[in-house]
């Protein structure tokens, strides 16, 4: 027997191998027939994988995978060039029933020219098509001509995020060709380019676009889910946002149109972060057909409580396994192929709580998810985003919990606001008492105590009044109550505590006086998210006064209901400028103050005054009478940057500006008085410019804010 040692170097190195997984080139491949290729695939739920796979001659294909390690199954795979459509099928498939069609297995490996029923989706399948309507992955090109691609690299401090849904963007942008609107490449045409860098944003976030399936019970009443949340490929671009051009020439074009927004939107300056969904999948509850992993291995792939059923954190009907480690090299070599292959710059991680939790099913700050993040070179410099609950029971809101070099979404800040200006003004208004101003204080200033027990600092709080789920800006002010019934749940569905307040009259109205209250009220609104310490976010179209017609839960609208309408208006170019501005004073804020500002407290100090210049009391800040505050900020020592005064009181104020010689602050003398730079009143507007010295008099109007600099 020959002794293994001795044996030719060629038979170790030209076997198959587990890893990477997916469809990779073979090594050694000129020593087998052309185009052979490794394929790799985790499939733990069956005992044997055939790959399927289209062929030149337009005749499908089968070849067993006949190794197999750890529940990997894998092989060797001739003639498999580039752009070939293929798919898995398993002897245990051949039981299952999807729809009304039995499996089918070609027992006699002849080839066949129709689409094998069940076919199975690769879960690390770069590109995803369509043949004779059923769904298969496809073997991907990764090059592109990046050039000299660089990410922008935007410091948190300096970071304002643009939430935008890449078809409602520019679905109805006039002055983008046609051909273009609602597509990857319309989001980079020069246009938009242009728009988004005179708004001041610093970042797209973008709604899913990852390959995504509409819900069954969507596609029965004719609708789709708009939104996409409800991915059935990681690691493929979704091509109904692509270009008609790029959909006909296939999924490699879709994937350079992609390619090409994330280069234009650098060259641009601004960062592309990804809202991503990795807590479920499209395959949805038990009864509904496997698409990918259901097939391939249901009990590892998803939670299962201790009956067999699925765990379900996520309101979707199954819930990613994070306790397999499987799932966890998934997600990861996702992320790293969005990050290497696509130069994203970061991602919002959809219901993060899901990805967190341990075999017990409780969420753990110290996951070896999170671990891994933290370890893995690829993403330190990229930005993470939670969504920081999910639908679990009891554990599910962990807002201010996650680990350091994340960025939590700040519902706390979102409720406090909008109750702030608009529901407690709704009491007001109503002849009762609102409450005092400290907990939009303690927001404001960057809801430090929530997240200290993490170890991070104010950056660590994403501030946003609203998101894609929910009211618009505009139609938090309009509308009392939600209006979902186009959705075709009998306005059953959406959140029904909004804290909005529609100023006395629901929805649309001409009434002059009713239209400056609520353009009013956005104006504070969207003043406070920037002026507030953390990191903020607005929606795409809030800028505009954009509209839902008071529908708080659209996610399967795709129509005039969730695009943005850009017909020029009175009230949406005042609300352009004034939002403009507002990102305006927010920058000069930051510009004087320290890269990791407001890291360290002796590089920063915030003061609070009463309306008189006095420094707050106790009494002053328990008193719900007390709707007016002044805030100083500062940062290294003796350098003021800024004096924020908020009015939600219903009555103008004489407010005493504060003495900066009592603080121990000194100032040039040629910028010793405060300049009114922004009043969200438009009466006092008019006299920006104007200066005050320390210890005297200004007005402030009812439910108002002036913004001073030095």
């Amino acid at each position: 027997m020959s002794n293994p040692i001795t044996m030719p170097l060629e038979f170790v190195v030209t076997a198959s191998r587990p890893f990477p997984l997916g469809v990779t080139p073979a090594r050694q491949a000129d020593q087998f027939a052309p185009d052979t290729v490794n394929v790799a695939v985790f499939a733990p739920g069956l005992t044997a994988v055939d790959v399927h796979h289209l062929g030149q001659d337009g005749q499908w294909h089968r070849t067993r995978l006949t190794e197999k390690s750890g529940g990997v199954h894998h092989g060797l795979v001739p003639r498999f060039p580039l752009g070939t459509k293929y798919g898995f099928l398993g002897p245990e498939t051949a039981a299952r029933l999807t729809g009304s069609h039995l499996m089918r297995r070609d027992d006699d490996g002849a080839p066949h020219s129709s689409v094998p029923s069940g076919l199975l989706l690769d879960p690390y399948g770069r590109g995803v098509d369509r043949v004779d309507g059923s769904l298969v992955s496809m073997r991907m090109h990764q090059d592109f001509d990046w050039g000299a691609d660089r990410r922008p690299n935007t410091p948190w401090r300096d970071t304002v995020v643009y939430e935008a849904h890449v078809r409602g963007l520019t679905k109805l942008r006039p002055d983008i060709p046609e051909d273009l609107r609602g597509t990857y490449a319309g989001l980079a045409n020069p246009v938009m380019l242009d728009y988004l860098k005179e708004l001041g944003v610093t970042a797209v976030e973008l709604l899913p676009v990852h390959f995504h399936l509409d819900e069954a019970h969507l596609e029965n009443v004719g609708l789709t889910n708009y939104w996409g949340y409800n991915t059935a490929s990681f690691f493929a671009p979704h091509p109904d946002y692509a270009t008609e051009a790029a959909r006909a020439a296939g999924p490699g074009a879709v994937q350079d149109e992609f390619k090409g927004m994330v280069k234009l939107l650098h060259e641009a300056g601004i960062e592309v972060i990804l809202d991503v969904v990795y807590n479920h999948t499209a395959e949805g509850g038990k009864d509904l057909p496997a698409q990918s992993f259901r097939g391939l291995g249901d009990g590892t792939y998803y939670r299962h409580d201790g009956n067999g059923n699925y765990y379900d954190t996520t309101g979707c009907g199954n819930s990613l396994n994070f306790g397999e480690p499987r799932v966890v090299q998934l997600v990861l070599d996702s992320l790293r192929h969005w990050v290497q292959d696509y130069h994203v710059d970061g991602f919002r991680f959809d219901l993060a709580t899901t990805l967190c939790r341990d075999e017990n099913n409780q969420f753990d700050p110290k996951h070896p998810f999170l671990v891994a993040l933290a370890a893995d070179p690829v993403f330190h410099e990229v930005k993470l985003i939670s969504e920081p609950w999910d639908v679990g029971q009891g554990d599910s809101w962990q807002t201010g919990r996650f680990p350091f070099g994340w960025v939590d979404w700040n519902d706390r800040f979102r409720d406090t606001v909008r109750s702030f200006w608009l529901s407690e003004r709704a009491a007001i208004d109503a002849g009762h008492q609102g409450r005092s101003v400290s907990a939009l204080a303690d927001v404001v200033s960057g809801s430090a105590s929530l997240f200290a027990p993490s170890g991070r600092n104010r950056l660590a709080s994403l501030n946003f009044i609203t998101a894609h789920d929910g009211f618009t800006m505009r139609d938090l002010v309009s509308y009392d109550r939600k209006h979902n019934e186009a959705n075709g749940e009998n306005n059953r569905d959406g959140n029904d505590s909004n804290f909005s307040y529609n100023h006395g009259y629901e929805g649309r109205t001409e009434v002059e006086s009713l239209l400056a209250q609520r353009a009013l009220t956005s104006r504070n609104l969207m003043t406070t998210l920037m002026v507030s310490l953390g990191v903020p976010m607005i929606v795409a179209g809030d800028e505009l006064g954009r509209t839902q017609q008071g529908n708080n839960n659209a996610y399967n609208q795709d129509n005039a209901i969730t695009w943005i309408d850009w017909t020029p208006t009175r009230e949406s170019r005042q609300m352009l400028r004034a939002t403009q501005r507002a990102i305006r004073i927010r920058r000069e804020f930051m510009a004087a103050q320290p890269f990791d500002y407001p890291q360290r407290d002796e590089h920063s100090y915030l003061h609070w005054f009463n309306q008189d210049g006095e420094f707050m009391s106790g009494e002053d800040w328990n008193n719900p009478g007390q709707r007016l505050v002044q805030l100083l900020l500062g940062s290294r020592k003796g350098k003021v940057d800024g004096l924020v005064v908020i009015n939600g009181g219903p009555s103008d104020v004489e407010i005493v500006l504060p003495r900066l010689s009592e603080l121990g602050v000194t100032a040039e003398q040629d910028t010793a008085k405060f300049e009114l730079r922004l009043s969200t009143s438009l009466v006092h507007d008019e006299r920006r410019g104007t200066r005050r010295a320390e210890g005297e008099k200004d007005l402030v109007d009812a439910f108002s804010m002036n913004i001073y600099r030095l």
